[in-house]
């Protein structure tokens, strides 16, 4: 049988073939026996496999003597909020994010609700391994300590008010906006309806039953995003907000139904968080500079992580950072919780829309427009930490970090070059001024990177 993809934070997989119930139960296995005592939450996406993980899940939980409390269907933000609140040792989220339909996975929260750090998430992977030889690695409860399973109700209504506490109500009830939303089958309508209610909006969520049968292609960018464009303007939407299924990520359409791209949703947030309160900014090395160009305008520190969230939140929280996030649509509000929310991203950007008083297109405008390309080529790691010095001389940069790769930095722009952790490639994301530059960078990289 294959092998899932597994990383400190979580594994994802094929059903059937890399994600089967066992690989499920021995996953969970391996974090309960590094967790404090406590319950453990368990919750899931939409997606159509997603009870039948979460059976076994719990019953690997509950045979390791744990408790575990159960939330269902439940956006991967919400369930961060809840292990705050109900003072679990940790959780885990069903969900295969933005992968398609044939995938699921799990994804690991620690106690204090945030997605497992790196040294937290290697114990887990070391005793996975560990169970994979030898399933007698860690111990299985007797018949007078098995553990016990519940369920919580409405886990919704914390994540809800904490949203709810970073924007001004009153003020956006008042404007009575129109928003479509596309939650495109996954976990993000239940608690996206009750956001826009309670913030007075009119709206339409489209794909709002959560059962995983995705209406396009579950990743929110622009070519998957075609029709709900044509929905919003035929519908006379102000804005559109698109999530991926576990709802950790949000996209924008302006109110032509243009796609802004995932870029500028932290963006947006951070910058009304900036109007607010001053304090440093938090993305990571493969986003976009407008986020450096917006510290720089409140001459606030910046700083850049490797990329990941749990990378994005050791930053956030080294540094004290008033706001972070990653371009892939993932805003991060300490004030929440230390988690990609994309309820976040709708609440603030339309308190931002209120407050200004502008539409989504006046606010793209009014930052400045970068155009990021991104491509990949076949190469090892080894090669490419061999070649920093080739492409600093090369390409002429400006400077160069190894943070991550090697990132290439000029004045009007940079190039990142990645190894992927799972096949010989090397995954490279330009941005500069135009599309030409961006893709001229990528282009000059290659030439050099062929040769090696």
């Amino acid at each position: 049988m294959a092998e899932p993809i597994i990383s400190v934070s979580g594994l994802r997989g094929i059903i059937g073939k890399e994600l089967t119930p066992e690989v499920a139960i021995r996953f969970a296995r391996a974090f309960c026996s590094q967790l404090a005592p406590g319950p453990i939450l368990l919750s899931r996406d939409g997606r159509t496999s997603g009870p039948l993980l979460c059976d076994a899940i719990a019953s690997g939980i509950v045979a390791c003597g744990r408790e575990c409390r159960y939330l269902d269907v439940t956006a991967t933000p919400t369930l961060g909020v809840a292990v705050q609140n109900l003072k679990a040792a940790g959780a885990i989220q069903v969900s295969a994010s933005h992968n398609p339909p044939p995938y699921n996975g799990m994804k690991l929260f620690g106690p204090d609700g945030r997605v497992l750090p790196a040294s937290l998430g290697h114990r887990v992977l070391v005793m996975y391994r560990k169970l994979s030889q030898d399933s007698h690695s860690a111990p299985w409860a007797a018949f007078d300590s098995i553990g016990s399973r519940s369920r919580v109700e409405d886990p919704h209504q914390a994540h809800l008010d904490r949203v709810l506490a970073t924007v001004d109500v009153q003020a956006i009830r008042q404007q009575r906006i129109r928003v479509l939303v596309d939650s495109n089958h996954g976990a993000g309508s239940i608690l996206a309806a009750r956001l826009l209610e309670a913030l007075g909006c009119d709206f339409q969520i489209i794909g709002d039953r959560p059962d995983g049968r995705f209406s396009h292609p579950p990743e929110p960018i622009s070519e998957n995003l075609s029709a709900i464009g044509s929905t919003l303007t035929a519908g006379g939407f102000t804005v559109g907000f698109c999530q991926d299924p576990d709802a950790d990520r949000l996209a924008i359409l302006d109110e032509h139904g243009n796609y802004i791209g995932e870029e500028y949703t932290p963006v947006l947030c951070s910058m009304r968080a900036l109007m607010l309160h001053r304090g440093p900014l938090v993305t990571n090395c493969a986003s976009s500079s407008m986020t450096e160009y917006l510290a720089n305008k409140y001459q606030v520190p910046f700083f850049r992580s490797k990329v990941g969230e749990a990378n994005v939140v050791d930053c956030m929280l080294e540094h004290k950072a008033l706001y972070g996030g990653e371009g892939s649509g993932g805003p991060i509000d300490p004030r929440v919780v230390l988690v990609r929310d994309s309820f976040v991203g709708m609440a603030q950007v339309l308190d931002l829309m209120v407050a200004t008083g502008k539409s989504i297109s006046q606010l793209v405008d009014s930052l400045p427009r970068f155009a990021m390309i991104k491509d990949k080529m076949t190469l090892s790691k080894e090669k490419l930490d061999a070649s920093i010095e080739l492409l600093q001389t090369g390409l002429q940069a400006d400077s160069v970090s190894t943070l991550d790769g090697v990132r290439l930095d000029w004045a009007d722009g940079w190039l990142l070059l990645r190894s992927s952790n799972t096949e010989p490639l090397v995954r490279l994301i330009a941005e500069a001024p135009d599309k030409q530059s961006a893709e001229d960078l990528i282009r000059r990289a290659k030439s050099l990177m062929e040769n090696v």
